[in-house]
């Protein structure tokens, strides 16, 4: 394990100095900065805030915390589920979330260039003005860019227009060692040597920071519908997703989502939206896609086609959501999900598999069976058409410390199961600190030293976001 120095009075002088005004300590840290949205992986509260408004100003505490050999936390907007953005080790927290200017509009190229503080909401609705989707729609809006592309964040729409990985054509890092460099470029195609631009995107925070980003954006559709469809099952529910691409459709988004999960999202919200009993028949799972067409006569005739495929494949009934105001109470259950569950629960934990589509159903049966073996409440929704699943562990009953065991004992269960049916540990939410020892079971010990040789490359000293992906702190994780 790499050794580390304390932060003493004259380091913090010369962090002070380094970005006047912008430092933080002692009383002054908010309690928030200690943990991210998933506090069952622990709470450490930072010696130092540094509040960045600048990559320069980074560049140059950076610097002094690499040649002192002081830990250093990259956060944004503190979103994560997995534990990334907690410092474990103290030291100094870099907070990007003042970094939030979108700064330029390439029409001609279709990119946008922005700060890594911008939210994922604020670019979203200022493309729309521009007549432009940034495609990837991760379900927190609130989260900022340059922690959706450090975890690769995937969301609702990566089942037609890709995760973030695929939006990304350039960014601006801070490597530990302090210096500034850039990987990619405007451009939409390289073979230019080993792509370490790509090796940035899913890092955690652990190779470099990332300061400013060029993304990609494409034209916005003209016609968008959504689509709840209430299924008696969820076999039936889930045998329906490939059959969209086998009638060679695209939906832009193709979720899943069980009946218990939706009552509470309901419950949440104040609002009741998805069907719940439909001729007399109870629905206990849906889909909720939605479509996007360049004409209305063409979006007409894919819900159309749509409903005749999920009618055959046993859906209860399709009720269309064609307007803006319909669309946006379609997915406000959807996206309050996490709230809804924290909302009702005290102690909960996540998982964020990935499996084959044609697996799905059986999985979340697995899952269930396993859950209730354990003791635990499990809530289940996700991405039908990619195969990423969200799994919540639940208990109001349970002391924290049984809690965690059981759900390591959950854990070592369906993340071997998922990997024997071919899948993998994170489709978007990353590693962080608390899914280490899966990821090396998943991925291999070759691959895992292969990964470690890579961080030793770009991070000598190990000061960046230590105990994260593929770097352990013993006694920590």
């Amino acid at each position: 394990m790499a050794q580390y120095n304390q932060l003493t009075e004259e380091l913090i002088l010369q962090l002070q100095g380094a970005a006047p005004g912008h430092i933080l300590t002692g009383d002054d840290i908010n309690e928030d900065y200690s943990h991210d949205e998933m506090p069952i992986y622990g709470k450490k509260a930072p010696q130092v805030v540094f509040i960045a408004h600048s990559t320069e100003e980074v560049a140059a505490v950076v610097k002094i915390c690499n040649e002192n050999k002081i830990p250093v936390t990259p956060r944004g907007a503190g979103t994560g589920l997995a534990g990334g953005a907690v410092p474990l080790l103290g030291g100094v927290l870099i907070d990007l979330t003042k970094m939030n200017k979108i700064l330029s509009y390439d029409l001609e190229n279709f990119v946008v260039h922005v700060e890594a503080g911008v939210l994922l909401k604020d670019l979203a609705e200022d493309c729309a003005k521009q007549g432009l989707l940034y495609a990837p729609d991760p379900g927190e809006k609130l989260a900022c860019l340059g922690g959706n592309v450090a975890t690769n964040a995937g969301g609702m729409r990566a089942v037609k227009y890709g995760a973030t990985r695929d939006y990304v054509r350039a960014m601006t890092v801070v490597l530990p060692t302090g210096e500034i460099t850039k990987f990619g470029a405007t451009v939409s195609k390289t073979s230019s040597g080993y792509s370490l631009l790509n090796l940035m995107i899913g890092s955690e925070g652990t190779l470099g920071i990332i300061t400013e980003l060029t993304l990609k954006t494409i034209v916005a559709p003209k016609e968008v519908a959504s689509l709840i469809i209430p299924f008696e099952n969820l076999d039936d529910c889930i045998s329906a997703v490939p059959k969209f691409k086998m009638e060679h459709m695209n939906p832009q988004a193709l979720e899943f989502m069980e009946r218990e999960i939706v009552l509470c999202s309901e419950r949440y919200i104040g609002k009741s939206v998805f069907p719940q009993v439909i001729n007399g028949v109870t629905a206990n799972a849906y889909l909720l896609v939605t479509l996007d067409a360049s004409s209305e006569d063409e979006l007409n005739d894919l819900i159309e086609q749509a409903s005749e495929i999920v009618l055959e494949a046993g859906a209860i009934d399709v009720l269309v959501a064609d307007t803006p105001s319909k669309i946006k109470d379609a997915w406000a259950a959807r996206s309050s999900f996490l709230d809804a569950i924290l909302a009702e629960t005290k102690l909960l934990d996540e998982c964020d598999v990935v499996v084959p589509i044609n697996k799905i159903a059986s999985y979340l049966a697995f899952a269930n069976k396993v859950g209730e073996e354990c003791g635990l409440t499990i809530k289940s929704f996700g991405h039908a058409g990619d195969g990423n699943l969200h799994i919540y562990q639940c208990s109001n009953d349970l002391d924290e410390e049984e809690f965690k065991i059981r759900v390591e004992k959950f854990f070592d269960i369906i993340y071997k199961e998922a990997i024997d049916c071919g899948g993998l540990v994170s489709g978007e939410h990353g590693i962080g600190s608390g899914k280490i020892s899966y990821l090396e079971e998943c991925v291999g010990k070759v691959n895992m030293e292969l990964m470690k040789g890579i961080k030793k490359t770009f991070d000598p000293n190990s000061i960046m976001n230590p105990g994260k992906v593929c770097s352990p702190i013993d006694g920590v994780n």
